[in-house]
């Protein structure tokens, strides 16, 4: 795969996508009840410290993606050991997505036809996007960003236009105190979605090297996790807290409730349109993340990966029997047990690690040494006396 072919504003926008994601699918931190906002802004917060992590990360070593860094500073075995497990890290939370996508395609549009026909198609296509490589995934999340902008512009203006926008149900703040809050908020949020940023370790690399993309990612990042909190605040105006945690397609129902004018009606085609297309792109970045991790590792070129990849997902989102037991393990041991495993403590294990060996290779360093004996010379002899001492 070529290098240096990805635009500042391609990284951003398909960050952007990539945030948003299956996210909406979602009311999230509904355990705080109407401060679910909270929850969301909390999440946000360190879901920010762990991108500052990983865009740390890439400053120490620009051209250096995931899979070698870990080879380079954890050594030959024990990195290619971590860079299998980001592989399967990456491989699941594609079957996740994929999941997702079939049962919502059952419940709202072919209830007829067989979840395993539905996901089969999918695969097949997001397949024939990653062989294009990430360069086209990359152009095809610019082309569609307007899309989603006005689409979910557009939500957000009819709700409160068709007076659905009941402010009231956020009242009382903190009812309950914090407690419930941080509770919601952590691991559950940082893991998803904030955490799952880890990912474009692989795609920083790739990304011309005219600038520096810290800002342009930061800002990005802040005004999605903004736009997220609000969307998400929106299924408590219009439904309630209570209505909206019991839901399990929360946003969809809200969206369904939009009437005007006889002119605004079926919004629910919109929203789910904007969500399959939101499904596909972040399933597609996960796949390719996987794709090129194995490139690494292997030397094999990443297209024959594809085909073998593409079966492992296709099974892995068949472990769970039913849509109920797919999302109890993952929201309640998936997000808060394994996750943070890949989104926290290895990126930072690996910092700390590239850290270690800098300053080692700085002292062994033979300036490092010539300046030390350069000091002992001028030194005087009783000051090195007192230093021997």
């Amino acid at each position: 795969m070529r290098k240096n072919t990805i635009r500042v504003s391609e990284l951003i926008i398909c960050m952007s996508l990539f945030e948003v994601g299956s996210t909406t699918l979602f009311l999230m931190g509904a355990e705080a009840k109407q401060d679910a906002w909270l929850v969301m802004l909390i999440g946000a917060l360190a879901g920010l410290l762990l991108l500052m992590l990983h865009l740390a990360i890439h400053h120490q070593d620009p051209d250096l993606d995931l899979f070698m860094l870990f080879r380079r500073y954890t050594g030959k075995y024990v990195g290619t050991i971590i860079n299998l497990l980001f592989v399967m890290y990456f491989t699941y939370e594609a079957s996740r997505n994929i999941r997702d996508l079939g049962e919502v395609t059952v419940m709202t549009l072919l209830r007829q036809t067989p979840l395993w026909i539905i996901i089969l198609i999918t695969i097949v296509v997001v397949s024939n996007t990653v062989r294009y490589g990430y360069k086209a995934l990359f152009l095809f999340c610019l082309f569609l960003f307007p899309f989603f902008v006005l689409g979910y512009a557009i939500i957000s203006i009819l709700i409160p236009a068709t007076g659905l926008f009941h402010l009231e149900n956020s009242l009382p703040v903190l009812e309950e105190g914090w407690k419930p809050i941080f509770k919601a908020a952590i691991p559950e949020l940082i893991s998803f979605p904030f955490g799952q940023t880890v990912l474009f370790l692989v795609f920083y690399p790739l990304v011309h090297k005219d600038r520096n993309i810290t800002k342009p990612v930061f800002f990005a990042y802040i005004m999605t996790a903004l736009a997220l909190t609000f969307v998400n605040q929106l299924d408590i105006f219009v439904l309630g807290p209570k209505i909206a945690a019991n839901s399990t397609l929360p946003l969809l129902e809200t969206v369904q409730l939009i009437e005007l004018a006889d002119l605004f009606e079926r919004m629910d085609a919109l929203f789910t349109l904007l969500l399959f297309l939101g499904l596909i792109i972040k399933m597609s970045l996960f796949f390719n993340g996987a794709v090129i991790g194995l490139e690494k590792i292997t030397g094999v070129g990443f297209k024959k990966w594809i085909l073998p990849l593409a079966a492992l997902i296709y099974g892995l989102s068949f472990l769970s029997p039913n849509y109920i037991h797919h999302m109890v393990i993952g929201r309640k041991f998936v997000l808060n047990s394994w996750f943070p495993i890949f989104q926290i403590f290895l990126p930072l294990s690996l910092f700390t690690f590239i850290v270690i060996k800098k300053e080692k290779r700085q002292i062994n360093s033979p300036l490092h040494k010539d300046t030390v004996v350069q000091y002992s010379e001028v030194m005087p002899l009783s000051q090195q006396l007192h230093h021997t001492r």
